[in-house]
């Protein structure tokens, strides 16, 4: 099974390439974020007509995540079962795999509220892990996480060390969801580090590779024990009106027990 996380940065913005990366690399699940349309609004149709099944949780200009699978996504839940507004979360089963769709906030600048909320949803996402799901089951959550994990996931450590995607009170977060039992399986393929999938549209970014490991894929210990790859498809940032995040990618082998 191939599985797959890409913020789009826009649905609407990105379909063409968004069909064109589908048909050249065919996922059997990606997980999508950053939608920026309601429900009825997304391109499901033209999705359909690739084979890929869509359960989404979409909001107007913002947020928005999906699961397009191959095959029908079943037990869809959408959101942390509480009454954020905010549509920062889906989860399926997919093919025996529960599959969880997360856009964790960005945090804007550290000290603002909008940096509370997001230590805050990263905790609420720990709990619901917790209370729906479990560590000895086949399970993956992907997504943009806004989190570097270490240096290794930063090309210029130094000029992030303050940003609210570096600091420690957001690695120590992101720590914990790790710790309830997952294993992130990019660096498990990739420990030295240096592979990036996020580059800002600014300042001659990705001509520069000042880029982040901000998009990730963490998978249960039975899953992520049969993880064979798991890589960055960088030449996606390439070329005209691309996303400023790029598809990470996993391969995991049958589970032949």
């Amino acid at each position: 099974m191939v599985i797959a996380t890409w913020n789009v940065n826009s649905i609407r913005a990105r379909l063409d390439r968004l069909r064109a990366w589908l048909q050249r690399r065919q996922p059997d699940v990606l997980c999508l974020q950053e939608l920026k349309v309601v429900d009825e609004a997304f391109p499901a149709g033209p999705l359909r007509e690739l084979g890929y099944h869509a359960a989404v949780h979409g909001q107007k200009t913002y947020n928005g995540v999906a699961i397009l699978s191959r095959a029908e996504p079943r037990e869809v839940h959408r959101g942390l079962e509480d009454d954020d507004p905010q549509a920062r979360l889906i989860s399926a089963r997919v093919a025996g795999v529960r599959v969880v769709s997360v856009y964790v906030p960005n945090g804007e600048t550290a000290g603002s509220e909008k940096y509370a909320y997001k230590l805050a949803w990263m905790e609420r996402l720990r709990d619901w892990l917790r209370r729906r799901c479990s560590p000895d089951e086949p399970l993956v959550v992907c997504g943009d996480f806004n989190v570097a994990p270490d240096d290794r996931d930063v090309a210029f450590p130094d000029l992030w060390a303050d940003s609210v995607l570096c600091r420690p009170e957001v690695r120590e977060a992101l720590a914990g969801i790790l710790a309830w039992g997952l294993e992130d399986v990019v660096r498990g393929h990739h420990p030295e580090g240096g592979v990036y999938s996020w580059w800002d549209y600014r300042m001659l970014a990705f001509p520069r590779n000042n880029g982040l490991r901000i998009d990730h894929i963490l998978a249960t210990p039975v899953l992520a024990g049969r993880c064979t790859s798991a890589e960055v498809d960088r030449d996606e940032r390439r070329g005209d009106k691309p996303s400023d995040h790029a598809p990470v990618i996993a391969t995991f082998r049958e589970d032949r027990s």
